[in-house]
């Protein structure tokens, strides 16, 4: 199916050049002067290459119908991440230039939707969201308000975020995974 260039969004399955694409971010560019265009990063679905591209709204790109399948995480070997099949325990392999940086947030047993087209497997993608716990935090600086301060924060997968200055070490937060930034704490 044809979409326009402005019409391209974050998760969609793109052809361009030949090849097929999956588009990790998308931008709206609006400049003062000329037309507005859709800025897209994108991550070639058998390489894992990326690519930065410029569509203008006049421009069309073929979107592919890719079938989803909920597999469950297992483990990672190096790059090599692998999946099984929920239906029918089949593991399958995948590296990690498929996943993203979103690699980083993967648990035991934790439940993604895989992209496929023609059977073979073009994105991965994690939850909206996870329950991290925060193992160092910088101390609360007396005179700091909430609402206009964050503090560096280390989770318990080694990322690195901004948190509240009433988060402290030891305390479970949901992370929004796509944007790597504190959203609450867990209520568990």
């Amino acid at each position: 199916m044809k979409i326009i260039g402005s019409a391209v969004r974050a998760g969609n399955i793109i052809e361009y050049d030949g090849k097929i694409w999956r588009v990790v971010k998308h931008n709206v560019v609006s400049p003062g002067k000329g037309s507005a265009f859709n800025q897209i990063e994108m991550r070639d679905a058998k390489t894992g290459t990326k690519n930065n591209v410029k569509l203008r709204a006049d421009e069309t790109v073929e979107q592919l119908r890719a079938d989803q399948k909920e597999m469950q995480y297992l483990f990672h070997d190096g790059d090599a991440y692998t999946f099984m099949d929920q239906e029918s325990f089949e593991q399958v392999m995948v590296n990690r230039d498929m996943i993203g940086d979103a690699a980083d947030f993967l648990t035991d047993n934790m439940i993604c939707t895989v992209d496929l087209i023609e059977g073979e497997i073009v994105g991965v993608t994690l939850p909206q969201s996870t329950i991290c716990t925060v193992v160092e935090a910088d101390a609360v600086v007396k005179g700091q308000t909430a609402a206009s301060s964050y503090k560096p924060a280390v989770l318990d997968n080694g990322v690195k975020i901004m948190v509240p200055p009433f988060i402290a070490t030891g305390t479970r937060i949901v992370v929004n995974i796509e944007e790597r930034s504190y959203m609450e704490r867990s209520k568990d």
